[in-house]
């Protein structure tokens, strides 16, 4: 029967575009990307590294995508961003032009790649080493592509690797129970449960068991360990904006890992209030 409809459009091919965004904006991170003290010529750089790394951890942490399509978008956005291909992740093509632009090195956007396909399939981990080794391709590859953005040396990048991997374990410690229920997830080390006799199942408590708050102490200690040599990194950055960015993400994640310490995760998603974050940029004006 013809009803005189125009027939519906084939459907998009799978690979047309692979991302998948969660919502989720730079203003909704614990500290600034790429805000307003950054200078206005790389910010735009900033924001496309950003857009890249929020569009491939939406697609990490989907809770309705199986770990094989995970990974095969991933790969995509990979292939797009190395002028492999050129359709499927317009983040990634956004990345690509900026790159090219600012001869900055792709490994520090396709080590972030490894991590989020680490997730896919990678739902447990045995120690503080392993933790930190999924550290130094989640979190720390973000702090040298800004770093390397503004032309600095390296001699900033192990503070800057220890302050990134302190905001990415407080991150973790901030959604236990999320991860747990949604992804079957947790970063917690097992042999941290083991020492002070918890268990994964006491994630879907409503409160942490002493057991539990005794591990997520101890991964506050190492956080705070982390905190202290990332101290050193605003004295080492060499452009005055980038400075005084850089002390004020210092002094949030100092500040939220003694929130953390005061608070229960499980009872209440912990985070910075609006004082924190006027505190630590008061606190960051001496480096200006």
């Amino acid at each position: 029967m013809n009803d005189n409809r125009p027939p519906s459009p084939p459907p998009a091919p799978p690979d047309d575009n692979v991302e998948s965004w969660s919502g989720k904006s730079r203003g909704d991170e614990n500290f600034p990307v790429g805000s307003a003290l950054i200078s206005a010529r790389l910010r735009p750089h900033v924001h496309a590294y950003y857009a890249f790394a929020r569009n491939a951890d939406d697609i990490a942490d989907s809770a309705e995508l199986p770990a094989a399509d995970k990974i095969r978008r991933l790969d995509i956005m990979e292939a797009v961003l190395l002028d492999h291909r050129d359709a499927g992740s317009p983040s990634a093509l956004a990345l690509r032009a900026s790159l090219a632009a600012t001869g900055i090195d792709p490994r520090h956007s396709t080590d972030l790649l490894v991590a989020f396909r680490q997730d896919a399939t990678k739902l447990r981990y045995a120690n503080w080493a392993e933790l930190l080794d999924y550290c130094r391709f989640s979190a720390m590859p973000v702090g040298r592509h800004v770093l390397c953005l503004h032309g600095e040396s390296e001699d900033t990048f192990p503070p800057s690797d220890a302050l990134c991997a302190s905001l990415q374990v407080l991150n973790h410690l901030q959604d236990l129970q999320k991860d747990l229920l949604a992804l079957d997830r947790c970063y917690l080390p097992q042999d941290l449960l083991d020492r002070f006799g918890a268990g994964i199942d006491d994630l879907s408590r409503p409160y942490a068991t002493p057991g539990l708050r005794a591990v997520i102490d101890a991964l506050l200690d190492e956080c705070d360990t982390l905190n202290r040599t990332a101290r050193a990194l605003p004295e080492r950055v060499r452009d005055r904006r980038l400075r005084l960015e850089t002390a004020v993400i210092v002094g949030l994640a100092e500040r939220l890992a003694e929130r953390l310490r005061r608070r229960d995760p499980l009872a209440r998603r912990v985070k910075l209030t609006k004082p924190n974050t006027l505190a630590a940029l008061l606190g960051a004006l001496r480096h200006w």
